[in-house]
């Protein structure tokens, strides 16, 4: 079990570290990086759409909210930028 959770845990820091990549590319498009922007600023911030003290339905906004902003994002970045970053971020 704390394997895996290990395992997780650097793959999410992998996947963190190949979006700041995205971000800093200058062949990203400006709308992709305003979405993974948005989808960074709505996990931070204190203010949600619906409020957490709302049970089931206050979380479950930030689980649908963020992954698709970062989904939609995902889609607009060209393959090749994703790759790369892919590729820098595992070598670092």
């Amino acid at each position: 079990m704390f394997q895996k959770l290990k395992s997780i845990g650097r793959t999410l820091k992998v996947e963190l570290k190949v979006y700041q990549l995205v971000l800093k590319d200058e062949r990203t498009p400006r709308l992709a990086k305003w979405l993974l922007f948005i989808a960074v600023a709505y996990t931070l911030t204190p203010f949600d759409i619906i409020p957490d003290f709302i049970p089931v339905i206050g979380h479950l906004d930030d689980v649908v909210i963020v992954p698709t902003l970062v989904f939609l994002a995902l889609r607009l970045i060209p393959r090749e930028v994703i790759s790369d970053c892919r590729t820098r971020a595992n070598t670092t």
